[in-house]
């Protein structure tokens, strides 16, 4: 007997449903759906000179979940066990002057390399304030996609020779500097971790987040159905899916437009 793995493709929007198989010659046509697992596994390594900034994130809610069900697996590594010296120093003056410390190219060279021997990276993603914005497009595929590693920069940044020898990947989450990466890295794990099979319990409920499709999602209610005087919109008591489905779209463009119009030309 043995296990293989199907992940489908929505479009356009490129969030993903999994599915797993069974396939066993003892059972009538060798094939039969195994519903109670999922194997679309995903492993992310974060490198960080502050890793207690990432042990509550991943220690709770939809994270601890991924993890425990086994579907996604998170190490965190101190740069600093590959420093440069007994002080554990990673970082150093920039050349040609300025203000702000650089982290240096030898502590980040040997823990990329000595990872990179453990599994193959999808991707070697490094957090830094001049990357590409991050979405729910790119969340979308890179859940799709194998192993990460991740790089959070503190100080002035990375040595750039990192950046070029390394680095295939370079992620911003928005137009804003924060004291390091560690935030952001949490962010992207929880936005890509969400989008795995079986980490939540209705796979459905990823397809219909703001920004899938490039839609805002519509508002949401749930009981009573009067409260104060202010009641639920009929048509979702109606009990009629097809006006129900018409009403959320037609909210979602109504808030996408008053809100985010940007979305609606991209």
């Amino acid at each position: 007997m043995f296990v293989f793995e199907v992940k489908f493709r929505w479009q356009p929007s490129g969030a993903i449903v999994g599915f797993c198989f069974k396939v066993d010659p003892q059972l009538p046509g060798g094939l039969s759906f195994w519903s109670d697992r999922y194997l679309c596994r995903m492993h992310i390594d974060i490198l960080t000179v502050l890793p207690e900034l990432l042990e509550s994130p991943f220690a709770h809610s939809m994270m601890k979940r991924a993890q425990d069900k086994g579907l996604l697996s998170i190490s965190v590594h101190q740069l600093r066990k590959w420093a440069v010296n007994e002080y554990g120093q990673v970082d150093d003056y920039q050349y040609g002057g300025g203000a702000g410390m650089v982290m240096m190219c030898e502590p980040l060279a040997k823990a990329i390399e000595e990872l990179s021997k453990q599994r193959t990276y999808e991707q070697i993603i490094f957090l830094t304030p001049d990357g590409k914005r991050f979405d729910q497009p790119m969340a979308n595929r890179l859940s799709l996609g194998g192993d990460l590693l991740m790089i959070c920069g503190h100080y002035k940044g990375i040595d750039q020779r990192i950046r070029d020898q390394y680095v295939t990947m370079e992620i911003s989450i928005g137009d804003f500097v924060l004291s390091g990466g560690e935030i952001p890295a949490a962010l992207i794990v929880d936005a890509i971790g969400r989008l795995i099979p079986g980490v939540l319990n209705d796979e459905t409920s990823a397809l219909t987040d703001s920004f899938q499709d490039n839609l805002l999602a519509p508002p949401v209610y749930t009981r009573p159905d009067d409260f104060r005087g202010w009641k639920v919109p009929d048509v979702l008591m109606s009990g009629n899916h097809r006006l129900i489905e018409e009403w959320r779209h037609e909210q979602s463009l109504q808030r996408t437009q008053e809100r985010r119009p940007d979305l609606l030309d991209s």
